[in-house]
């Protein structure tokens, strides 16, 4: 039994099992199905801890997160639940391009900002330098992991990711269009209060190169037929026709049948 298998037969609200088998009926989560889960989820908590690592350093942080500790500093709330928040405004903006989020979107937006305000709440900044130095340096290494790790699963782009293609697949430069996004973001956010220093630097010369190394290494391809057709005469090998243990329609069903007449 595969996971949507077991999703749909475990327990829960009929509204819950039904959820569950449209996940799986609209192939949202291709195989295989467990290892993409987990590096989903693994990868946006990594991601989380990344942020809240530059936060905590206080050397300047990434675009978007300048924005939402500046809303923070102003408004109030939690930089995680602002980053929440504007995740959903943002999944909101991709409704007139008609971008459609996956499963791994709709996590997206919870799942990082939660972790981020989890680890503001029971980690308390360093003051001596070199610890804040290696605070920055390792955030960026392990955004750059965490990147790889969720974008790999192939379940879909986070909502900052996905507006940016859907604009770009209008017929706009993807670099013009993500220059222009996370300038806007950065610009706010610093109006805002949000901290901008060498740490928003060093993301910014750091998180392309992190990423084309990452996201190749961690991407979780799809079976292709001609693969399978492969791996087919590799596990019929030596079983000759007619008899069990050769993977055929002939001896998979007809045999059993025969079995259990008798």
């Amino acid at each position: 039994m595969d996971v949507c298998s077991s999703l749909v037969t475990d327990g829960g609200s009929r509204a819950t099992r039904a959820l569950r088998a449209l996940i799986c009926e609209r192939r949202m989560v291709p195989p295989p199905r467990a290892r993409r889960l987990v590096q989903l989820f693994l990868g946006l908590a990594l991601y989380g801890v990344s942020d809240s690592m530059l936060l905590l350093a206080g050397l300047g942080l990434d675009p978007w997160d300048v924005l939402h500790q500046g809303l923070s500093r102003r408004i109030g709330l939690g930089v995680g639940t602002w980053a929440i928040i504007v995740g959903v405004a943002v999944l909101l903006a991709w409704i007139p391009l008609r971008q459609r989020p996956g499963i791994g979107t709709l996590c997206n937006v919870v799942l990082v900002g939660a972790v981020i305000d989890l680890m503001l709440a029971v980690v308390h900044p360093p003051h001596a330098l070199a610890s804040r130095v290696a605070l920055l340096v390792g955030g960026v290494v392990l955004n750059g992991v965490a990147t790889g790790a969720y974008i790999g699963a192939g379940l879909g782009p986070g909502p900052r990711d996905g507006l940016m293609t859907a604009w770009a697949a209008r017929g706009h430069s993807i670099r013009v269009v993500r220059t222009t996004i996370e300038v806007s973001a950065l610009a706010a956010g610093w109006a805002l209060g949000g901290t901008v220093g060498v740490g928003t630097v060093l993301y910014a010369l750091a998180i392309g190169p992190l990423a084309h190394r990452f996201i190749p290494l961690l991407e979780i391809r799809r079976p292709t037929p001609e693969g399978a057709a492969a791996a087919a005469p590799a596990a019929t090998a030596g079983a000759a026709p007619g008899r069990p243990g050769q993977a055929s329609d002939r001896t998979s069903t007809q045999p059993r049948r025969a079995w259990r007449q008798r």
